[in-house]
């Protein structure tokens, strides 16, 4: 058996839209990150970009667990003497919402090339409106199990539709 390896090559890259209402921060940033890096498909190739692009919708209302809204600070500095400056995730979110995610995500990306590279193909925005609609293929893919699990039963309840018994008659709407 040989070991499959993925040439890199232009392919058409698959939008994927993710909807970041109640959604907590680092477990759609995961989600984010793995479907950039294309880690969720068995030809994943550490050096090659096989990944898909992703849509954010919603930045603004991302949910985070414990105390972070306060005590998390992001920081940066100018480089200059005085010039550091720190922001909570709670001014950060009123402010620059989708900057919280970009940063989220990017944490999670190597820091090379690659990173930057993929960081070009993650699109947030504030509100449910964005203009990549013509790219996207899979839509509103959040990733979360119980989800999964619904759009399951929705399936098979589709296809093996509940047998009418013989007594019963189909209901009619008048």
């Amino acid at each position: 058996m040989k070991t499959f390896v993925t040439k890199p090559r232009p392919e058409k890259r698959e939008w994927v839209l993710l909807d970041a209402q109640d959604q907590v921060l680092g477990r759609l940033a995961t989600r984010a990150a793995i479907l950039l890096r294309g880690k969720d498909r068995p030809t994943y190739t550490p050096h090659v970009d096989g990944g898909r692009g992703v849509v954010v919708i919603n930045a603004e209302k991302i949910r985070t667990t414990g105390q972070k809204l306060t005590q998390k600070i992001y920081t940066r500095y100018s480089g200059y003497p005085g010039g550091i400056r720190r922001r909570s995730l709670q001014e950060m979110l009123e402010r620059f919402p989708q900057r919280v995610f970009e940063h989220a995500v990017k944490g999670m990306l190597p820091n090379s090339k690659m990173g930057r590279r993929l960081m070009t193909h993650l699109r947030v925005y504030v509100g449910p409106e964005h203009e990549q609609q013509a790219q996207l293929v899979v839509r509103n893919q959040t990733g979360t199990k119980e989800e999964g699990r619904r759009a399951k039963d929705e399936g098979q309840a589709k296809m093996n539709p509940k047998p009418i018994a013989s007594d019963q008659q189909p209901a009619t709407s008048d």
